[in-house]
């Protein structure tokens, strides 16, 4: 997809009503640090459209991103941060699950998994809770240029186990350092929303 125009369109937070949207819509879901945020703004050839932090958990609304007036990109709040109380955790769990019952756009969740580690208890219980919502979540490795060439397939493979995907379940590598898998995603995406440039 060649981006003409991306603007982040609506903020929903705990309390607000999720948009009447009728575009169709690709969520992104990731525990905090993943680097989600990072990936958007390479998605979209910008430096800083979405929020960058080192502070995790620092996405705390359902952003939603209109893309050409074709799509929209929506991220959804990290999970697995330690620091927050766990009644605000609750809050945006009951968030995230209102989205993805209520959407009537949604076609694909995108699940970020960092390729450099085993997926956590937390990346398990979201893999499977994606899945429970009725979605085939796509994985997205993120932070692929932190580890060796040779390492990737064995990486892969530990999320594969780690998650115990359902077979077929596609694995991107990317990084948003080198841009590396940035193609395969928007064929992915482009495919999912049956977006035709």
């Amino acid at each position: 997809m060649v981006i003409k125009n991306v603007s982040l369109e609506t903020v929903c937070g705990i309390t607000s009503k999720l948009p009447d949207n009728q575009l169709p819509e690709v969520a992104f879901a990731g525990k905090s640090n993943v680097g989600k945020s990072s990936l958007i703004n390479a998605l979209m050839n910008r430096k800083a459209l979405a929020r960058t932090s080192s502070q995790p958990g620092k996405t705390q609304t359902i952003n939603f991103y209109n893309i050409n007036s074709a799509m929209y990109l929506v991220d959804l709040p990290g999970y697995g941060y330690a620091k927050v109380a766990e009644s605000e955790k609750q809050k945006w769990g009951k968030m995230v699950e209102n989205y993805l019952q209520s959407s009537k756009q949604l076609r694909a969740v995108f699940l970020l998994i960092d390729i450099r580690h085993d997926p956590s208890s937390n990346d398990k219980m979201m893999y499977d809770w994606i899945v429970h919502q009725g979605y085939d979540p796509i994985i997205i490795a993120t932070k692929l240029d932190k580890i060796k060439r040779s390492q990737v397939e064995k990486n892969v493979k530990a999320i594969r186990t780690g998650l115990k995907v359902k077979p077929g379940t596609r694995i991107l590598p990317f990084s948003a350092e080198t841009k590396q898998g940035r193609e395969a995603i928007w064929e992915l995406m482009d495919e999912v929303t049956g977006y035709e440039a």
